[in-house]
């Protein structure tokens, strides 16, 4: 395997969930040795989805590729111990948790600072650094419902999140590159420093566009479920043979080459569909006219024409119909990773980000419980009898 653009750099994963080791996991892609350190008897977030006989779940499979890992008692002078030595020899810390939690147990950045100048902290949390909601706890959930995302992309009466967690993603892609962004600070001065983001501050950035818009018109939109609201066609459709697809047009070719495909010129003269914010006033109409075309093809058929007119449009997937996609096995975009306990490999995505000379990987499958605790040990200076005495302590 090539070397990664950040060989040589260590990361303390001290991060659960997602917001945290998945900042920790792109790092790791790319080459970083990356020390996921979780307390002893092991973290909640391992068991989310749970698939190996000693229970380490889907989430945790995911986000903990190509890590080492490491349980001890960061509360016990020992266990602190450890941690500081491990600092004293890092680039970087991950910590997804409240500020004062993280001065509890050191990790808060004056802390670290003190036992190695060099060293970059990267501290997400819920709801930010100020304000009167900043201890408060929080999930990807919480972002969604928040910054209007879950009430737009309801019902009128029934407010919905994405089952999908994507502001918890997008914090860990942000947290990543604050990280870069730190280290290349640190080449010209040689200090590290603190790297902060939020699920709040993620959210209201992906749905900033329609905040703009109520704050500069007070349109106070109503939601309205599948529809979009700033063009159309824009919809999920059910076809004929019970498949559903997804279509999204936006722009006067795409529209025009949609009138063509419906056989429906007339709305090309007609006002209300005059531009992307018209058409998006009026999306029920333009919907309406597409299922009743849909409803008379199969999903193939309705998939080809809408690519011979080259209108964007896809399948809508059930989990397995996503494995078994042709194009997305055939893509690259599945790496199989076995793992201790589960019969065949896992299909873990690939880093999402490609480099033409320097591209990142998944370096390996995600560690077991304390996998390389002895290692990791020896490497800052312990040797077996005291490593043993920290293991029979529960230190680690």
């Amino acid at each position: 395997m090539a070397q990664g653009v950040l060989e040589g750099i260590r990361v303390l994963d001290f991060g659960r969930f997602i917001a945290g080791p998945f900042c920790g996991a792109l790092l790791a892609d790319h080459g970083a040795d990356v020390i996921r350190i979780e307390k002893p008897g092991g973290s909640e977030d391992r068991s989310v989805l749970p698939l190996a006989p000693t229970g380490e779940g889907g989430l945790y499979l995911q986000m903990n590729r190509g890590k080492r890992s490491l349980a001890l008692d960061p509360a016990a002078a020992q266990g602190r111990e450890i941690v500081r030595r491990l600092v004293a020899r890092s680039d970087i810390v991950i910590a997804n948790m409240p500020q004062a939690t993280l001065a509890a147990i050191g990790l808060d950045y004056a802390s670290l600072a003190a036992i190695n100048e060099r060293v970059i902290l990267v501290a997400t949390n819920a709801f930010g650094r100020t304000g009167p909601a900043s201890t408060r706890l929080g999930f990807d959930g919480i972002g969604q419902a928040i910054c209007g995302a879950a009430y737009m992309g309801g019902d009128p009466d029934a407010p919905r999140r994405a089952s999908v967690p994507y502001v918890d993603f997008c914090t860990a892609a942000l947290a990543a590159y604050g990280a870069m962004l730190a280290l290349m600070a640190r080449e010209r001065n040689s200090r590290g420093q603190e790297v902060s983001g939020s699920l709040v501050s993620t959210a209201l950035t992906m749905s900033n566009a329609v905040l703009l818009e109520q704050a500069a018109r007070g349109v106070n939109r109503i939601p309205q479920g599948n529809l979009g609201y700033a063009s159309a066609p824009a919809d999920l459709v059910k076809c004929g043979d019970g498949g559903w697809i997804i279509v999204q047009a936006v722009g006067q070719p795409l529209w025009e080459r949609f009138c063509a495909m419906l056989e429906a010129p007339e709305w090309l003269a007609d006002t209300r569909f005059r531009d992307d914010a018209a058409r998006g006033e009026h999306g029920h109409v333009v919907s309406a006219r597409l299922r009743t075309w849909c409803a008379a093809r199969t999903r193939e058929q309705v998939l080809q024409a809408f690519e011979r007119s080259r209108i964007p449009a896809g399948a809508v997937h059930s989990p397995q119909q996503a494995l078994d996609d042709p194009h997305l096995a055939a893509g690259g975009f599945f790496v199989p990773l076995a793992f201790p306990g589960i019969p065949a490999p896992l299909p873990v995505v690939d880093t999402p980000i490609a480099l033409s000379e320097t591209p990142g990987a998944l370096r390996g499958r995600a560690p077991t419980y304390a996998e390389h605790t002895d290692e990791i040990l020896r490497e800052i200076g312990y040797s077996a009898g005291e490593i043993e005495a920290l293991r029979r302590d529960t230190i680690v």
